[in-house]
């Protein structure tokens, strides 16, 4: 592809406006590619291996900013990391309940999965004081989720607006098992409480009303925890006091990164990518799922398991989508591919529906506000629902003057839909990608060809 396709422009050393122009001669994507390894099995690597005795090597871990804030929360509080890199990364864990009290703030940057799941270790670590806090987005994101369920434990927790806010301060303490009754599916408010659990005498239990991922669930369990899982009732219970040992854990790829490709290659015409080792977690398939019913020509290749979690090829061509409605249970298994869910539904026949996603307006935007709103500049039909959108699609799309609002998702989902809209298409802030997929540009310079 010609430079003049895709061009980034940086500003003020930091800021990069990101310029996408279909070439008249239209535009096709091909290739094998790989993508970022999957954050949420990265950050859990870190963690688990930081609290474990003996060592910890990863493979595939994520390069991204996200869990760069994890690895140096956990070295403020005694564990050593070696440098990050996706080819091996070794930890040194310090054994259950040795976290050591930092010298300093801890910094989440911009990652809710650091402070949420983090906020259960530091409460249940008895005579010890932490302070977290984030950066601007992040300080503005609920942690009463978290909070109120800890202080049912026994956590004694202090932040902002009701303590419901970063920067939050905590006094370790000796907690007292629960049995939670979530009001949300949410895979952080879990992992909070199992890992609050995990130095907790007794059995605590969680029960979402649906499924939400269980990375955390399978990873404590390669490590050595006491767990069991009830899927009739969406339980998980762990019982306290047990030693986790150090493992080694493959990080495959991450589908939400891989989420962006499937939906390039179902609506730019004449394309077919392949996706290489792509994580295809039970729990995590929702954008599969989605896509299929949307008429999507996506097929898994090469299935296998590594170190646990299930492991595929992805195969997408182009296809003519069809409208559909997206919402209840499947929600959970797909929340942070909706973004992107919404392209492709721009470019399907008919009105697709997503509600029940709530969630969405809570994340490191208002995915829902901001991606209406993007989406509707460059032309699309888009209507705001209070948990969720309206998308009727074959509208035409222009080029247009579009902004990231620092949300990595937002940042490459509006990339993915410019490669079909006519005249350039400008996104600010583009930089924002980098969050979960530092190589996103250079890979979609690598698959575009004219």
């Amino acid at each position: 592809m010609s430079a003049s396709v895709i061009t980034v422009e940086t500003r003020d050393n930091t800021s990069q406006n990101l310029i996408i122009q279909r070439p008249t001669t239209g535009l096709s994507l091909q290739g094998r590619i790989r993508v970022p390894g999957d954050k949420s099995i990265s950050h859990r690597a870190l963690m688990l291996g930081a609290l474990a005795s003996g060592e910890t090597t990863i493979k595939g871990l994520l390069l991204g900013e996200d869990p760069c804030s994890t690895a140096s929360c956990f070295q403020a509080m005694g564990a050593e990391i070696s440098e990050l890199n996706t080819e091996l990364v070794t930890v040194k864990g310090i054994g259950l309940g040795n976290l050591q009290e930092p010298m300093d703030v801890l910094n989440a940057g911009n990652s809710g999965t650091t402070i949420r799941l983090m906020l259960g270790l530091l409460a249940s670590h008895p005579g010890r004081f932490f302070t977290v806090t984030g950066d601007n987005s992040l300080r503005s994101r609920p942690m009463s989720r978290v909070v109120k369920p800890l202080q049912e434990m026994g956590a004694q927790i202090w932040g902002r607006k009701g303590n419901s806010l970063a920067p939050l301060a905590v006094q370790g303490t000796s907690l007292k098992p629960i049995h939670y009754n979530s009001p949300i599916a949410s895979a952080q408010v879990k992992s909070c409480i199992l890992l609050a659990g995990l130095l907790t005498e007794g059995k605590t239990t969680v029960t979402e009303p649906a499924l939400s991922r269980d990375h955390s669930e399978r990873m404590l369990k390669a490590f050595g925890a006491e767990l069991t899982v009830d899927p009739e009732t969406n339980s998980v219970t762990v019982t306290g006091s047990s030693q986790l040992h150090g493992q080694t854990v493959i990080v495959p790829g991450d589908i939400s990164s891989a989420a962006f490709w499937l939906v390039a290659g179902a609506i730019v015409p004449n394309s077919e990518l392949t996706i290489e080792n792509v994580g295809v977690n039970p729990t995590r398939t929702g954008i599969l799922e989605a896509l299929e019913m949307m008429g999507a020509d996506i097929k898994q290749e090469n299935e296998r398991t590594v170190a646990g979690e299930p492991v595929a090829d992805l195969r997408v061509r182009s296809s003519h989508l069809k409208s559909c409605t997206i919402a209840g249970d499947i929600i959970p298994r797909l929340i942070d591919e909706i973004p992107i869910l919404a392209v492709a539904a721009a470019f399907a026949e008919g009105t697709t529906v997503i509600r029940d996603a709530e969630e969405l307006r809570v994340k490191e935007s208002d995915r829902i506000a901001v991606m209406a709103h993007q989406l509707n500049k460059m032309g699309a039909k888009v209507t705001e629902l209070p948990d969720g959108m309206e998308i009727t699609g074959g509208n035409p799309l222009s080029g247009a003057e579009v902004d990231s609002y620092t949300d990595h998702r937002i940042a490459m989902s509006l990339a993915i839909a410019a490669l079909n809209a006519s005249d350039a298409t400008h996104i600010q802030r583009a930089e924002a990608a980098a969050v979960s997929y530092p190589e996103f540009v250079a890979t979609l310079q690598q698959v575009c060809h004219s």
